[in-house]
């Protein structure tokens, strides 16, 4: 376990060998690359999972994402410790690890995302269920402006019916009211005051059985000016438009894609009188703040580690090699130059012997 932690760390065995003083902090330095690229392997197959959950497939494509994904995030992560040179100054390391953690940042708030959404589960399908009710009531409204406007002349006709039949009832009233005055003699500006079923009463009472026969002409103008206009939403499916039930909503909600679910994390904090939860909302920040510094971690932890003699041969054995490689270039030039007056009496020796061949064949 200690030799693999220190090839994740990426360290030069054999140096580190002959100094056991460091050999704690560089396994503890691997062991942080090694989980910080186990966990980035998780998350990613998790995030891939929820993007194809359904599929046949989805088990699959996450497995491999996610060990192509957690492969990929520990050797870049292994790659930067290693080449964070600790003999330069403080904001020069930074520097040099700087396009890293920026990277980090971005993964960090990407991989963070599908867990968040796991997390809230609960509470964002809570969320989508008041939603959803929301769009249908809204869809249902706008549907009936809809036809209302499309039918417009209808409408107004089949109000204007109600208006009259309404007033027809009114008047009905009153007239059923002044022919019981006239038989049983209650005196008033309109009754002779004689009681008894005479003339006036006859007359009232013929007044008032045709103004019943045209209410009853207006409520079937009025039914069938309604009939029509049913039949007319059913003919363009809005009697087909109703509150989502319980199992239908719950349906939507396991069907529900990223962007639905996403947009719901995103307003979850939100609540329906406009006011904001800090708590919900604090928790999510929080949330995508701790993945963010999980991802840095391998950095910051070679960052924050000093200069120690490990590094100190390194640097030692680098600026050696360094030489070695300049002075082989210069051994190199040297002895071509040494050669030089050979070659050159290799050279003519050569011309010469094809000149005399070309000469003898003539």
């Amino acid at each position: 376990m200690k030799e693999f932690f220190w090839w994740c760390s990426g360290v030069h065995r054999e140096t580190l060998d002959r100094y056991p003083e460091e050999h704690s902090k560089y396994i503890s330095i691997g062991a942080t690359i090694f989980f910080t690229g186990l966990f980035a392997a998780l998350a990613g197959g998790y995030a891939l999972y929820f993007v194809f959950s359904g599929t046949s497939f989805a088990i699959f494509y996450a497995l491999i994402f996610g060990a192509i994904w957690g492969l990929a995030i520990f050797n870049l992560d292994r790659y930067i410790v290693l080449s964070i040179d600790k003999s330069r100054k403080p904001w020069m390391q930074f520097l040099q690890a700087l396009p890293r953690i920026l990277l980090a940042i971005l993964i960090g708030m990407i991989i963070s995302r599908p867990l968040e959404l796991k997390i809230f589960d609960k509470e964002i399908k809570e969320y989508l269920r008041a939603e959803y009710l929301v769009q249908q009531n809204a869809k249902i409204d706008t549907l009936n402006k809809t036809f209302a406007n499309k039918y417009k002349v209808e409408y107004s006709q089949l109000a204007s019916l109600k208006v009259q039949a309404d007033t027809m009832e009114s008047s009905i009233k009153t007239a059923r009211q002044k022919m019981n005055h006239e038989i049983f003699g209650t005196k008033t500006e309109e009754t002779s005051g004689v009681m008894g079923y005479g003339p006036y009463a006859k007359m009232k009472e013929a007044e008032l059985i045709k103004q019943e026969v045209y209410l009853d002409s207006l409520r079937s103008r009025i039914q069938l000016k309604e009939t029509d206009l049913l039949q007319r939403k059913t003919a363009e499916g809005l009697m087909n438009q109703r509150i989502l039930s319980d199992k239908t909503l719950d349906s939507a909600i396991n069907v529900a894609g990223f962007a639905d679910r996403n947009a719901a994390l995103s307003n979850l904090h939100k609540k329906p009188d406009g006011t904001v939860n800090k708590s919900t909302e604090y928790a999510v920040i929080f949330i995508a703040l701790l993945f963010i510094f999980f991802e840095c971690l391998p950095v910051f932890v070679k960052l924050m580690s000093g200069k120690d003699s490990y590094d100190n041969a390194l640097k030692n054995q680098r600026e050696i090699h360094d030489y070695e490689s300049d002075t082989g270039v210069n051994v190199e030039k040297t002895a071509i130059d040494k050669i030089d007056d050979y070659r050159v009496e290799a050279s003519i020796k050569r011309r010469m012997d094809k000149l005399q061949q070309e000469f003898a064949e003539e």
